[in-house]
């Protein structure tokens, strides 16, 4: 079983370090130390800037991989047009198992981090710099990097500087969710998809990128670009901060060269010598088998083209030994627990998708592979966020990479491999529960409530499957597919208004005295046969 990666894992190289430079000397650089390894920093124009960003092709290193100099100008265009400061912020929340490249850079070089920051604050005339953590370590990296620079969160300050900490959540690194928690609202995204550039941090235009991706441009800033597109491809220079972990010896972070075979990284940290296939791009990313392996080097166009994703950095291989649809299912499983609650396609869509995946571990045959490709279809697209989006794609590439074991599973009596847990997951097999984190809400707690069917009255309406589809789905029949169920805690106003507006008065609520869960505060406690009509009014 694999356990969980430390905050800060072995950290290694391959060619001339860039943001990795003084590793070697020092655990953590601070600013003395920074300064002395890369030297000072001049401040640049806002179109200056933005020429180096597009002149070295800088993209987001969180997984979307925009491009950057278009989000510097799209902020600066949008605080001109409204005469408003701009806001900058570091997103530094990473939150999957398998990713730590952001985490290793805020602990151990965070000055190179906030060198591409400031560049850009002074650029827009930006007085507001947000970092967003959820490790107590990148909080304490962070705050101490503040402090040395002089930098803080006073009102009087030219420029107010601030660490916001967030729950470790797989949703609170979307971009909405971290501006959000910023504005005092929970971690979790508002439900529209509104742009950052245009609409961010008190509704001011915001420059919000990942902590790798302002790093690069801190070290583009000091050497040029002439001297930075001499490292990697033509097309895409520079270095690429992976973690590589899975089916390895030693798991690790590593700088690479763009255009390094991806087996010799793999290789590095002691991969088998042919894997079974390597999910490239984190848990929502992408698998590539193991004939592709050699084909694919370290690149966001290689990656794509085989197959494959850059994402957020994060390379996984496995065993020809190991169950790759069982791997999958518990990851799958894992990121249905990461769901923040808020929509259908998030909280209904993915439970079903990691059920569909177990129905075919199980024998479940075609159907169910057909249901899950169904289902694995129907969320994209309809999230709140990307998180149903990227979970989809993920199942997706799953059946797609691994026919032969999917035939084994599908057709006969499985694959006849162990599933050993070798992909990273959070302690206990899943991150913190609830929302917006850090252990079990009482809003996301089991209820003691259970809402029943009587069958002697349902006439099919399917009103109730429309107001509490997290209970209720109709069957080919058009009536319930359940005669009782247990009433998730979130969902309590939503099952009383479905008691209320039954038109044939079928349901009623009562009180689960054996369930383990809290006390409903929201709904009237109906002992059965009683009182049915006047719930229906």
């Amino acid at each position: 079983m694999n356990e969980a990666l430390p905050d800060v894992p072995e950290v290694r190289v391959v060619g001339l370090p860039q943001l990795t430079s003084g590793f070697d000397l020092v655990d953590r650089l601070d600013l003395p130390m920074h300064l002395k390894v890369h030297g000072p920093l001049e401040p640049m124009g806002g179109e200056q800037l933005a020429q180096l960003a597009e002149r070295i092709n800088l993209k987001g290193r969180g997984g979307a991989g925009f491009p950057f100099h278009k989000k510097l100008r799209s902020v600066a265009e949008a605080a001109i047009k409204r005469g408003v400061r701009p806001v900058v912020v570091v997103n530094g929340s990473e939150d999957e198992p398998a990713c730590r490249k952001d985490t290793v850079l805020i602990n151990r070089a965070p000055h190179l981090i906030l060198d591409g920051a400031l560049l850009c604050a002074e650029a827009l005339g930006a007085r507001t710099l947000v970092v967003g953590v959820t490790r107590e370590s990148t909080q304490r990296s962070m705050e101490a990097a503040l402090a040395e620079r002089g930098l803080s969160n006073g009102r009087r300050s030219a420029l107010r500087a601030r660490v916001q900490r967030n729950p470790v959540r797989m949703v609170t690194g979307a971009a909405a969710s971290l501006i959000r928690s910023i504005d005092g609202g929970p971690a979790v995204p508002p439900g529209r998809k509104v742009s950052a550039s245009q609409n961010g941090v008190g509704g001011a235009p915001t420059l919000l990128s990942n902590a790798e991706t302002f790093a690069q441009l801190a070290i583009a800033a000091r050497i040029g670009p002439e001297r930075y597109g001499n490292t990697g491809l033509y097309d895409e220079p520079g270095t690429v901060m992976l973690t590589v972990s899975g089916a390895v010896a030693r798991p690790m972070v590593i700088e690479v060269p763009t255009g390094v075979p991806l087996r010799y990284v793999l290789q590095l940290a002691g991969a088998p010598p042919v894997p079974q296939g390597v999910l490239t791009g984190g848990y929502h990313g992408k698998w590539i088998d193991a004939a592709t392996v050699n084909e694919a080097i370290v690149s966001r166009n290689s990656l794509d083209a085989v197959g494959g994703s850059l994402g957020a950095g994060a390379i996984l291989p496995i065993s020809q030994d190991t169950c790759p649809l069982g791997e999958s299912l518990r990851v799958a499983q894992w990121l249905a627990e990461e769901s923040a609650g808020q929509c259908g396609p998030c909280y209904l869509g993915l439970p079903a998708a990691a059920r569909g995946m177990e129905d075919i571990l199980n024998g479940g045959g075609p159907a169910a592979l057909e249901a899950l490709k169904q289902v694995a279809k129907n969320v994209k697209r309809r999230g709140a966020c990307s998180h149903p989006d990227g979970s989809a794609m993920f199942l997706e590439s799953t059946i797609k990479a691994f026919t032969d074991d999917l035939a084994a599973h599908v057709l006969g009596n499985g694959c006849g491999r162990r599933v050993e847990g070798v992909l990273p997951l959070f302690e206990g097999g899943r991150a913190p529960t609830g929302i917006p984190g850090g252990g079990e809400s009482e809003e996301n707690g089991p209820s003691r409530q259970k809402i029943y069917v009587d069958w002697t009255l349902c006439r099919g309406h399917g009103l109730c499957a429309d107001i509490l589809p997290e209970v209720f789905q109709l069957g080919a029949d058009g009536f319930p597919t359940v005669a009782q169920a247990q009433v998730p805690r979130y969902a309590e106003a939503k099952a009383l208004r479905a008691v209320r507006r039954c038109p044939a008065l079928a349901l009623r609520i009562e009180e689960d005295t054996r369930s383990g869960g809290a006390p409903s505060r929201n709904l009237p406690v109906l002992s059965q046969g009683r009182g049915r009509r006047a719930l229906g009014r």
